[in-house]
């Protein structure tokens, strides 16, 4: 079990967030203060933000929400799933080129096709286009591009390059180190791997993440002490971090450690108790309690 994340201080980098604009985002139920934010996380609050830039409140974007997920409760994260727009002092639902309010299900306008058209036209005339690589120089956009190819196996070179561009532009990211180091881990670069988890504890040395991961790898190479260390180094940083109980479970118990085993064990059970992984937990819980009842 291992993840990539992206941590309080990126996404305040990310998304230029200032104290009003947190405080916006958090009545949205948006930013939540915790230290690990999805991709999908990411990009409803960057959603959210460009409304609110645009002039749209938060009551506003509430309203549009709720009356989005009463129509299709199928919907996780309305923000990240589907575009909405501010126009005319309504939040609106944009689809392909049709706009309609999320209240009603009203049609409100087809798009300008004549605005398109002459926007087109003077493109070709200037020989304008849209660069289809982002700036060399946005940390933030080389960062986006490569969280969205690590999901894919046949990207991973692609997300390999794109988070080392990110990592030269900005070698205090992270983040950034830290999923280029989950990835190179994927691949079997084992020693790469290291020295991008190492860098971004030495970038942040709260990233309970990059210690869980790093503790991950010494597992897979061996080294159950060092995978010790680095669990419990991850849980010193969050203590209620479900996987790092776990995986410090297994590896207290492979060192003949299963009296310390137990309580991560029992932990872990109580912060994710509905997980597949629940049942290897109890499992091992049933093993030290009859290997109990026979001494």
């Amino acid at each position: 079990m291992t993840e990539r994340i992206y941590g309080l201080r990126e996404l305040t980098r990310i998304l230029t967030l200032t104290p009003r604009r947190a405080a916006q985002l958090k009545r949205l139920n948006l930013l939540h203060g915790e230290l690990r934010y999805t991709f999908r996380e990411l990009l409803a609050l960057r959603a959210a933000a460009a409304l609110l830039d645009s002039g749209a409140s938060v009551r506003q974007i509430r309203h549009a929400l709720d009356a989005l997920r009463r129509r299709d409760p199928g919907i996780r994260q309305p923000l990240a799933e589907v575009r909405m727009v501010l126009d005319g002092g309504r939040v609106l639902v944009e689809s392909e080129r049709v706009r309609f309010d999320p209240r009603t299900g009203q049609t409100v306008l087809d798009l300008d096709a004549g605005n398109l058209e002459k926007t087109a036209e003077a493109t070709l005339v200037t020989g304008l286009v849209r660069p289809l690589a982002p700036p060399s120089e946005q940390a933030e956009t080389w960062f986006e591009r490569a969280s969205e190819w690590d999901a894919d196996p046949a990207q991973w070179d692609d997300a390999v390059d794109a988070y080392r561009r990110v990592v030269a532009i900005d070698p205090t990211y992270a983040a950034a180190w830290n999923n280029l180091g989950l990835l190179l881990h994927r691949m079997g670069q084992y020693d790469d791997a290291r020295t991008a988890y190492e860098r971004a504890l030495a970038e942040a040395d709260d990233c309970a993440e990059a210690a869980y991961n790093l503790g991950s790898l010494n597992e897979d190479t061996g080294d159950v002490e060092r995978a010790i260390d680095c669990y419990q180094r991850a849980l010193a940083t969050s203590s209620d971090y479900a996987d790092a109980h776990f995986n410090l479970a297994g590896a207290l118990a492979r060192a003949g450690r299963g009296d310390e085993a137990v309580k991560h064990w029992q932990r872990y059970l109580e912060l994710d108790a509905g997980s597949p992984w629940a049942k290897i937990a109890r499992a091992h819980l049933e093993v030290v309690e009859t290997q109990g009842e026979s001494e």
